[in-house]
């Protein structure tokens, strides 16, 4: 298969990057500057990230780009392009003034593949502190900005593959004709054929889970989840009724989630067993209000529920696993070990005991590749557009202890915002949406009588692939709305607040 190779110097716009190369029906992989990998027959070329370091400082990021270019064409993006031109033997050194935004790319005429069909000047956007002052011999500009030199360059060099550096950031929405230069790279320079498809990520699939699977059993934890979802429906194409479904019902779901969810199953023909463990996971919750008890509380109970269920049933030698590209990304630290976030992660979450070989269909995909290759499997509409909902549930959506009684006021709550977001044809703008079960009371009046209730705050986010997320701009009105209705149908709920905090520095939930 081909494959475009990411080196990943720590940008944060490396996974967008990847998410261009995507689009552009090419499949590419991320992987740390450092990892040492093979130059397999279908490696058509390699891309070099940007960095938050410089290529001056001790100790700064490395690779051998001259043995590279040797194999296949490489392109050096911001950091990549810097490190390109001080390994050649170029000048770069600290800009006058830092360039971050907007920038006007003037092209150098030429008759250059990389810059095919760019206007010029064409809008980009900087990211830098650094800056090329001077261009190795045997290299030629492609292009320049009013600040800066050296936006664009290419190796003159003709005893080795296409070597480019681009100062700008293509990947980012603000560089109006960034994806037009990586498709130009990606099929002009390295001579990709552009069929990476759903239809064909499908059936390569599916042929590879027939090959490693063969007569065997897989067992698999569902929630009704996207991700779940359709790495099952990948996995019943390929083995049929030896796969079993188990779905746990935690009692931290959304309201009715657990008989809505085993109905769509069973309408869909999948093999799944519901198993009511609610009054066991309150019982773990019990007395734990910090959230990384209450994460790996419900993630031991699930393990024991689970283990529990799949012995019951013979013959069980592979575990399903919903696992996506971000979730590998994120386990992988360029700079070393990372730091702990939060705990229940797909990625390393299998427990030593269970002694199953892993099966994880979707490990290669974006979210949104994910839900096209759900929607050419045929997965029902309302279960691709749902929006992502955390392993502990509303566990972690009730601050401090997880009570029955907060379970279902949170449910009734969440329920009715969830509710409205469909109505006013809201849902589908957001990335995620939910409410959230405050640890504060406060004062009162409806009609003539006081009252000391609990605070509900709403979170609605946008984004591509929940790395990063702005809070979304929800209409007054709407808000206005929801927040009558919410104090009015819900005892126990007398305020409502609304969050505006992006990720970074806050996260998509608050524990």
């Amino acid at each position: 298969m081909e494959k475009i190779l990411i080196l990943d110097f720590g940008s944060q716009y490396t996974q967008l990057i990847a998410r261009a190369v995507r689009e552009a029906n090419v499949f590419c992989e991320i992987i740390p500057f450092q990892k040492s990998f093979e130059f397999e027959p279908g490696l058509k070329g390699i891309i070099m990230s940007g960095s938050p370091f410089s290529v001056n400082e001790p100790g700064a990021p490395t690779v051998d780009i001259q043995q590279f270019v040797q194999k296949v064409p490489v392109l050096g993006v911001c950091y990549g392009a810097q490190l390109t031109a001080k390994i050649y033997g170029g000048r770069v050194e600290k800009s006058e003034k830092r360039e971050f935004g907007r920038a006007l790319l003037q092209i150098n005429p030429s008759e250059d593949l990389l810059m095919e069909n760019i206007q010029t000047p064409s809008q980009v956007w900087m990211s830098h502190s650094d800056t090329i002052k001077e261009l190795p011999d045997g290299f030629h500009l492609l292009a320049t900005t009013d600040n800066i030199p050296v936006a664009a360059f290419k190796s003159t060099a003709t005893d080795t593959h296409p070597l480019y550096g681009i100062q700008f950031h293509p990947e980012v929405y603000h560089s109006v004709e960034g994806k037009k230069v990586l498709r130009n790279f990606l099929v002009n320079i390295c001579g990709c054929r552009q069929e990476w498809t759903a239809a064909h990520f499908i059936t390569d699939t599916i042929a590879g889970l027939k090959q490693k699977i063969g007569d065997r059993k897989v067992i698999m934890a569902l929630s009704g989840g996207v991700d779940s979802t359709v790495a099952a429906t990948l996995i019943h194409r390929a083995i049929g009724t030896n796969l079993y479904g188990i779905f746990v019902d935690n009692g931290v779901l959304r309201k009715n989630e657990f008989e809505q969810v085993l109905e769509t199953y069973n309408n869909i023909g999948r093999n799944v067993m519901g198993v009511d463990a609610k009054e066991l996971f309150y019982e773990g919750l019990a007395g734990k209000s910090d959230p990384e008890e209450k994460r790996k509380a419900i993630g031991k109970l699930f393990i024991d529920v689970f283990q529990e269920e799949a012995a019951k049933i013979e013959g069980i030698g592979l575990l399903g696993q919903g696992t996506i590209y971000p979730d590998v990304i994120e386990s992988v630290s360029v700079h070393g070990p990372s730091v702990t976030i939060k705990s229940h992660h797909n990625v390393g979450g299998l427990p030593a005991t269970m002694k199953m070989e892993l099966v994880e269909p979707l490990r290669a995909l974006f979210k949104d590749e994910v839900r096209r290759v759900g929607a050419e499997l045929g997965v029902p509409a309302d279960m691709l557009a749902r929006h992502p909902f955390p392993g502990p549930g509303l566990a972690i959506r009730i601050l401090g202890e997880v009570t029955p009684e907060k379970v279902a006021l949170l449910q009734q709550a969440d329920h009715l915002y969830v509710k409205a977001l469909k109505d006013h044809n809201l849902y589908a703008t957001i990335w995620q949406a939910g409410a959230i079960l405050l640890p504060v009371k406060s004062v009162g009046v409806m009609g003539d009588e006081r009252t000391y209730e609990f605070t509900v705050a709403l979170r609605a986010v946008t984004s591509v692939d929940g790395m990063t997320a702005d809070w979304a701009h929800l209409p007054y009105e709407f808000l206005a709305g929801i927040s009558s209705e919410i104090i009015n149908n819900v005892r126990g709920i007398n305020r409502v607040v609304y969050d505006i905090s992006s990720k970074p520095p806050a996260t998509i939930e608050w524990e």
